[in-house]
């Protein structure tokens, strides 16, 4: 039996398909909290040519969508606030509602910054005590990606005993003193993937043309070219059975299981792939108003081949995404800690050590900031529980140097210059104000050498804002390491309780 269908029911079902609803991006909804005392960004999408109707805390703003349907207001700067609604009126109504304006900050990088709260430390008592609905957390859960995305994915959840145990401990930590020390909300943005290189956090577009990169590119380039994904999924599918029956064995045996065999994708899909992550979970946040972001990565990067242009790609990222946001914004990243076996020789190179430095080395770069934690790490894990104190660090840096907060020191501390005269070396410090202290009955930890590039342990003692080094079988000592292992001996710290770089003065400069 045939059906009629009216003319007016088919222009209606056109309607609906060409006609969009007005959206927003997903880090735009409830619970978010904006950034004050900035001019605040909202955009979205709709149907060319649409007229959009934004408002906020008594401020309304008209659009029109673009030829690409993207549209775009700015408010004037907010102040730290009361709950605020955001409406969006084009073909439909957007209410985003419980507004807070106080402080945003982004924090990215692999499984350290991912690491949550349940994980770390002591999570029996910080669990219950996590009472603070004016911090918030918003996950962006979107995957990776080979071209740039808009819209993201995730949502703000605010922060209770219920829900902080799937935060990120760094960033919760780190927020936390934030909030308690200005008395303001604090709005953190999530965005990080385990195991993953900074390359991938790159913006294709700043890396492109670096010759230092392209044997890695040529990597990837050839991993494309011979990929065969059927086979791949082949083994994937073998692989995957035979972890069940073992994980069901560990589970039977009281035993933790492995994790499991990752699904395999196409190269350029893959969250190592230069510029993947940058594509899928940074650039849907920009222009979203943030106050700074902190970066907690290197671990991948750390004895690779390429790791001796960390600090390169690190630079890289900093003056990137400085510059799709429209602000030289305050940016600072996590030493890596102590890991591996303990050290036993005055020198020990390797890439960990390597990517350390060039972290340090970055320091040069404006409004930049670094947590040192090599008191932190554990010689056999490389996801250290004590994320109590990378939160402090990193809230140290941004207290005293971001908001000037009085009598807060910004950095543990770091090397400066050094003289030698009459046989030995004096170490002078940034950061030490006179306060520098030994962790333990003895100042170790560092090396010298003479010509002869023999390094030896070195007598070392503390006067005023200096360290005075010598050793008797060096008559002319001709430079100096310190702390110069993965997991080295490290006795040098300020009267705050956070330790001195790791450094070098023979190093290139």
């Amino acid at each position: 039996m045939c059906r009629f269908v009216s003319v007016s029911a088919v222009l209606m079902l056109m309607s609906s398909a060409v006609h969009a609803d007005v959206k927003l991006p997903a880090i735009i909804s409830d619970h978010a909290v904006l950034q004050r005392d900035r001019a605040v960004p909202i955009w979205g999408w709709a149907d060319a040519g649409e007229e959009v109707t934004v408002a906020l805390a008594g401020q309304t703003q008209t659009v029109k969508a673009g030829a690409d349907g993207g549209w775009m207001v700015k408010f004037d700067k907010l102040p730290a606030d009361k709950t605020l609604t955001l409406e969006v009126k084009g073909k439909n109504t957007l209410t985003v509602k419980d507004l807070l304006v106080g402080e945003v900050w982004l924090g990215s990088g692999q499984s350290n910054m991912a690491m949550t709260v349940n994980r770390s430390k002591d999570f029996a008592q910080e669990q219950p005590a996590a009472k603070f609905p004016e911090i918030r957390m918003f996950k962006e859960s979107s995957p990776a990606a080979s071209e740039p995305q808009k819209g993201g994915s995730g949502s703000w959840q605010v922060c209770s005993p219920q829900t902080v145990a799937l935060f990120s401990a760094t960033l919760y930590f780190f927020g936390r003193d934030l909030h308690q020390t200005l008395k303001v909300p604090v709005g953190l943005i999530n965005s990080s993937v385990g195991g993953t290189p900074i390359t991938a956090w790159n913006s294709w577009d700043v890396q492109k043309d670096k010759k230092e990169l392209h044997p890695l590119f040529a990597e990837w380039n050839k991993k494309a070219e011979t990929f065969d994904l059927k086979a791949a999924l082949a083994k994937y599918e073998k692989d995957y059975a035979a972890w069940k029956e073992a994980a069901a064995k560990a589970k039977a045996d009281g035993k933790t299981a492995t994790r499991p065999p990752l699904k395999p994708v196409l190269p350029k899909l893959d969250a190592h792939h230069p510029a993947t992550l940058f594509n899928g979970k940074i650039n849907p946040l920009i222009p979203y108003a943030i106050r700074g972001a902190v970066w907690y990565q290197g671990e991948n990067n750390a004895g690779k081949v390429g790791s001796e242009h960390y600090g390169l790609q690190l630079r890289m990222l900093v003056e990137d995404w400085r510059a799709r946001w429209g602000d030289e914004m305050p940016f600072a990243w996590v030493q890596l800690p102590n890991y591996h076996k303990p050290q036993t020789q005055p020198v020990e190179e390797s890439g960990w050590v390597q990517v350390r430095e060039q972290m340090t080395k970055t320091l040069a770069l404006p409004k930049t900031g670094m947590a040192i934690t090599l008191d932190v790490g554990e010689e056999s894990d490389i996801h250290p529980k004590n994320k109590q104190d990378v939160g402090k660090r990193l809230a140290m840096w941004a207290l005293a140097d971001v908001y000037a907060v009085k009598g807060v020191t910004a950095s543990g501390p770091l090397y400066d210059k050094h003289v030698i005269k009459d046989g030995q070396v004096i170490v002078s410090f940034k950061h030490a104000q006179g306060n520098l202290v030994v962790k333990g009955d003895e100042l170790k930890g560092f090396a010298i050498c003479g010509a002869d590039k023999k390094w030896l342990w070195a007598k070392a003692k503390i006067q005023g804002d200096t360290v005075i080094l010598s050793h008797p079988d060096v008559k002319e000592p001709t430079a100096v390491r310190y702390a110069w292992a993965d997991n080295p001996v490290a006795t040098l710290f300020n009267d705050k309780g956070v330790p001195a770089a790791p450094f070098r003065t023979d190093g290139d400069k």
